[in-house]
């Protein structure tokens, strides 16, 4: 179901200022897509509450998580979003199922959530092993089960898909595409990567030096023809 999602947002950093304001409407998956430095990650920090500095108004379906005006800060414990980094960030000492569990425990999750979590994402073989005995598309798909078992209102992907070769992204794309539309979970993918951008996402939001530029279906952002010193040629083999 569509969700109303509000960003007047303004961060600033040395020699950069990240600023938005854009209402957008999440249904499905969202690419946060622009060439590196343009501010995609820092925005998704600020919507998870990992940029305190952050002023301006951050409203997901209602909610207010920030409203720097009226004095309001929800830290990003209280904030219904899953994360999941470039990097897995699981916990070395635990087993798959531990880290999953931890997770499960923390939100109070349903068995029959966790039973869903591990089918989807096909980690039945590796609930046994630990994090340094999985490879890189092995420990995201671990990471985004984690993030799911957290029972989200909102997904964030920071580019999961960074560290990985050719072939292990082929693996992984196919697990976050149909865990986004099966679990009815509004995504936010940020990304530098056109071919994962026209894969994976419904709609793009095309940003540049901190401000977003233009928004609308991905086919659309990637066929006009004013946007694409920022992202490309869309060309047929992209899509193959």
């Amino acid at each position: 179901m569509p969700v109303e999602f509000e960003l007047d947002l303004r961060l600033p950093f040395e020699g950069f200022l990240l600023e938005v304001s854009r209402t957008l409407t999440l249904d499905g998956v969202t690419a946060l897509f622009g060439a590196s430095g343009g501010g995609k990650t820092s925005l998704l920090r600020a919507i998870a509450g990992l940029e305190p500095a952050a002023a301006g108004v951050i409203r997901f379906d209602g909610d207010a998580w920030l409203n720097s005006a009226d004095g309001v800060f929800v830290p990003p414990h209280r904030r219904p979003v899953g994360y999941v980094f470039q990097d897995a960030r699981l916990f070395p000492h635990l087993s798959v199922d531990g880290n999953l569990r931890f997770a499960a425990k923390r939100s109070r999750a349903p068995k029959a959530l966790m039973q869903e979590v591990v089918e989807a994402l096909d980690l039945t073989p590796l609930l046994h092993r630990r994090p340094a005995r999985l490879s890189g598309g092995e420990q995201q798909r671990v990471a985004l089960g984690r993030a799911l078992l957290t029972q989200p209102r909102l997904l964030l992907l920071d580019e999961p898909l960074a560290a990985l070769d050719q072939r292990r992204k082929a693996d992984i794309l196919p697990y976050l595409q149909a865990a986004a539309h099966r679990f009815g979970l509004p995504t936010i993918y940020v990304s530098h990567a056109i071919d994962e951008v026209a894969q994976l996402a419904d709609q793009t939001v095309v940003m540049d030096h901190g401000r977003i530029v233009a928004s609308g279906s991905t086919a659309e952002m990637f066929e006009r023809l004013d946007l694409q010193p920022l992202t490309g040629r869309f060309e047929a083999g992209v899509l193959l």
